[in-house]
């Protein structure tokens, strides 16, 4: 893209409305704000190069932009006012941060004449956000000159994407937004990638020559399509097993003879079995986080069972937790191209082993026969996976109802489809529903399936108005929200019911009649109460032309893909029964 034209004396809110066009940003989700009223107006005299998504909660904002950030190629950007605002964005700011997902925060700010007087609304972002391995941003900046604001925009985008991607913060003082400046706009940024050394993949390849069962754990954010097919390649190559980590099951195409599943919460017991009896653990990308691990016993901090190899963009995250046999900087943008010049041998040792391993991840996408229930999940997961499109892209936010989206729909590989799995690995309920509408704006030829659970959807479900306001879900793609209804915090009934059989408080709850609820912000919407039902329904939603949700009551019993609540309850009155027979 060419540089706008330069132009003398204009406020500094609309250079950096120039600044973010510059650095390839189309779209800006936030909520207004007295704070940056010149900004606003520099979207308005901008209207026909970017777009400002207003919607109606700071969090869903920031949600939104955090879907766009792992959606591509660019960092997604939201725009927030000062205090409240900044405040209620924090929870996509942590959840960028935890997925390593690329985004520029904007937040308004008191002017420099009202600073360090506790003025209205006024928090020092940087003692907020803190940057460091356990803060919230990479890095945050407050411009307090007008001239430099481009040199501040161009370093927000660099940072973002540079190493382990991941959330910057920019805080912008209102009366610098009102300045008159000359200043121009900078070129557009890009990423320095890094590579393996080539004596690091010399030393992966003698690991890998030496092993009888390795396993290749992948994920993590910054990948390419072309990145991703090369991987690919590399595992064809030397036919070793492929398994992705928590909620980045995109990373390798699950239809592929080599996937053997996801590493998280739910984890196919048989994969768990694999990955503890592994001789060798080749991670790229993923961050070996406690759900990836299996709260660090999996994979035992700080020094696995396994020989461990750990490739990651961000070398701060290298023997942060696990000391590895052979750690590996290199940009996920490049490492599958590194990866696939290592030469294989004729013959491998582990080929029944991968076989297998994949067989087992098959066995697992059999639905687990269930009776007496009216909606099973498992076959609403199977019909969504076979009548949706293929570039189909699914979000989801936390809860249990997620495990049987992540057990029993296959994801396309991001190289044939792009990314297709929009999910927060730091756990955080609402996420769902804004990063559809986020990916229905974005990607409005594409279908999206948005997996909800009811606790889940009321944290944002506000920002369907949003999704109406500005045309999601109504271009040739679908926008579908799936509401599981269980009338239950369902992840904290299973804990309570582990550890405190029968004793229930605070996990109930009271819910509305979703569909009357999406109808009152214009989606079509019905409720379905047997699984023979849903096909119908589903495929009335794919052609519908309007967002649609769809809501399936479920009895509380139902609570994991794996195991009912009467189950665990059972399991639990028996462990206390023994523990105090022991005592």
């Amino acid at each position: 893209m060419s540089p706008l034209p330069h132009r003398v004396a204009r406020q500094a809110g609309h250079v950096l409305v120039e600044a973010l066009i510059e650095q390839g940003v189309t779209t800006v989700f936030g909520v207004p704000g007295e704070s940056f009223l010149p900004v606003l107006d520099g979207f308005y005299e901008h209207a026909d190069r970017i777009r400002f998504i207003s919607c109606r909660h700071e969090g869903g904002a920031t949600f939104m932009a955090e879907a766009a950030g792992k959606l591509g190629p660019r960092p997604g950007v939201c725009l927030v006012t000062r205090g409240p605002g900044a405040s209620n964005a924090a929870i996509g700011l942590h959840t960028a941060f935890q997925d390593s997902t690329p985004v520029v925060l904007l937040i308004g700010q008191v002017g420099a004449d009202f600073r360090d007087r506790e003025a209205f609304q006024e928090v020092d972002y940087r003692q907020m956000f803190g940057p460091g391995t356990l803060g919230m941003a990479k890095w945050v900046g407050e411009v307090d000159r007008a001239e430099r604001l481009p040199e501040y925009v161009a370093r927000a985008f660099h940072t973002a994407m540079q190493g382990r991607p991941g959330p910057v913060v920019l805080v912008l003082p209102e009366d610098m937004l009102r300045t008159l400046t000359d200043a121009p706009v900078l070129p557009r940024v890009e990423p320095v990638h890094a590579w393996p050394a080539p004596g690091d993949l010399r030393r992966l390849r003698q690991l890998m020559l030496e092993a009888e069962r390795p396993l290749l754990l992948v994920g993590g954010s910054g990948w390419t399509a072309e990145s991703a097919q090369a991987l690919q390649r590399f595992a064809e190559n030397w036919r070793v097993p492929v398994a992705c980590s928590f909620r980045f099951q995109d990373c390798f195409d699950n239809h592929h003879d080599l996937y053997v599943g996801d590493v998280g919460i739910g984890i196919n017991p048989a994969l768990a079995k694999a990955v503890a009896g592994a001789d060798l653990l080749v991670v790229v990308g993923a961050r070996l986080g406690e759900m990836t691990t299996g709260g660090y016993e999996l994979i035992q901090a700080p020094r696995p069972a396994q020989r461990l190899v750990h490739l990651h963009a961000g070398p701060e995250e290298l023997g942060r937790v696990y000391a590895a046999d052979l750690l590996l900087q290199s940009s996920l943008a490049v490492a599958g191209k590194a990866l696939e010049g290592l030469a294989a041998p004729p013959e491998v040792a582990w080929v029944g082993w991968a076989r297998d391993l994949h067989a087992a991840y098959l066995a697992n996408l059999e639905p687990t026969p269930v009776v007496g229930v009216d909606i099973d999940l498992a076959q609403v997961a199977r019909c969504v996976a076979r009548l949706a499109p293929g570039n189909t892209v699914y979000t989801n936010g936390a809860g249990n109802h997620t495990g049987w989206l992540h057990r029993y729909l296959p994801y396309r590989g991001l190289q044939h489809a792009g990314r297709t799995q929009l999910a927060p690995t730091s756990g955080a309920m609402g996420y769902g529903l804004p990063a559809a509408v986020a990916a229905a704006l974005l990607a409005p030829d594409r279908c999206v399936v948005h997996w909800a659970g009811d606790g889940d959807l009321l944290m944002t479900g506000q920002e369907m108005v949003t999704a109406m306001a500005h045309g999601a879900g109504r271009g040739p793609g679908a926008l579908i929200s799936i509401v599981i209804d269980n009338a239950s915090y369902g992840t904290i009934r299973m804990h309570q019911e582990r550890a405190y059989p029968d004793r229930v408080v605070a996990s109930p709850l009271h819910n509305p009649d979703f569909v009357l609820l999406a109808r009152a912000y214009g989606w079509q919407a019905e409720r379905v109460d047997h699984t023979a039902d849903f096909e119908a329904a589903f495929a009335r939603a794919l052609v519908a032309g309007v967002p649609t949700l769809i809501h399936l009551p479920i009895a509380v019993d139902q609570l994991t893909s794996r195991s009912s609540l009467t189950a665990i309850r059972a399991a639990s009155r028996r462990r206390l029964a023994q523990n105090n027979e022991t005592t």
